[in-house]
């Protein structure tokens, strides 16, 4: 099978060429989902990564991928946060410079996080669009490689590789419910299972505010939209005017999409708190608020909900332990 490019070949070399700097993490079982839909409800751990989050996968296999002779005039990325942890981990790793270029709107967490890998921080725009922007005015001034945070092949088959270990841990798996954002994660994921599970059926949840992908189906082509405040501030961001890979590959490929609200992203978060003992971030928690809805998650389905990564603010923590406990 090959869609815009992407085989399953590329996916798995992926696979093998990021395997040295990426986390297995394990598909757990969750009881309390599984006996409150009359599903089997498995959770893909990401937050268990050694930045937090899923996105080390994708730029590891985009920087590891890049010539020599790039690597030396360094990268840099615009994010939300966790690409830019991704990038700035994986350059100090292999001992490339590294710039990341945010919104006003990161967490304060989440830029501690990438300052410790080492990368020069600006955090000077208002979204992650304008960061984009003087991303690729640097690169055409001193050959400083961007690093997409996510409508690009090798960072697809990088987040694809989440899809393979999901296959090979649970084979029987039917339905996968998937964070959807700019659509990185959505595309390799969906790519993944239905390259080998052709019928599996692919859910992309979204937050209410500013979901642009969403937005952007419903209009027929990509759209750009203010950001707003959200738990689920990795979810924020444009999927670009020109964007080549994840929204075709979202249209055609992905079964369903859904919006949850700020009430249900919290008690997703309070969910996974009570009855898994795991703190993630709202992003992550978007597909368990999808599923606790009743009938979203099919009675006698093999589910997975893919969580994300783990970068919340405390006062966040508190804020959930409040309303919830």
């Amino acid at each position: 099978m090959k869609v815009k490019d992407i085989t399953s070949r590329d996916i798995w070399q992926a696979k093998k060429r990021i395997a040295p700097y990426v986390t297995r993490t394990p598909l757990v079982h969750s009881h309390a989902l599984s006996e409150m839909t009359g599903a089997n409800v498995y959770l893909k751990l990401e937050n268990l990564q050694a930045i937090g989050a899923f996105k080390v996968r994708g730029a590891a296999n985009k920087i590891i991928s890049l010539p020599e002779e790039k690597k030396k005039n360094g990268v840099s990325t615009f994010s939300t946060g966790n690409h830019g942890m991704a990038v700035a981990y994986m350059a100090s790793k292999l001992g490339i410079k590294a710039m990341v270029c945010m919104s006003r709107n990161v967490p304060e967490v989440k830029v501690k996080n990438i300052a410790r890998w080492g990368a020069e921080i600006k955090r000077e725009w208002d979204s992650q669009d304008q960061a984009g922007v003087y991303c690729y005015q640097v690169e055409q001034e001193t050959g400083m490689t961007v690093i997409p945070p996510f409508d690009d092949k090798e960072i697809i088959c990088g987040q694809a590789t989440i899809a393979l270990e999901m296959i090979e841990d649970y084979p029987e798996i039917d339905t996968v419910l998937v964070p959807l954002s700019g659509g990185g994660l959505i595309s390799g994921v969906t790519l993944g299972m239905k390259m080998t599970v052709p019928d599996v059926r692919i859910v992309g949840i979204s937050q209410q505010r500013a979901a642009v992908m969403i937005e952007s189906l419903k209009a027929g082509h990509p759209v750009e939209m203010p950001e707003e405040p959200t738990l689920a501030d990795s979810l924020l961001g444009g999927i670009g005017l020109d964007n080549r890979y994840t929204f075709d590959i979202t249209r055609e490929y992905v079964d369903e999409v859904a919006q949850v609200t700020e009430e249900e992203i919290s008690r997703g978060l309070a969910y996974l708190m009570k009855n898994h003992k795991v703190i993630a971030e709202g992003a992550s928690c978007v597909g368990i608020a999808y599923a606790l809805r009743k009938g979203c998650i099919r009675p006698g389905s093999n589910a997975a909900i893919i969580v994300t990564g783990c970068g919340i603010p405390m006062g966040q923590v508190r804020a959930v332990i409040n309303a919830h406990f």
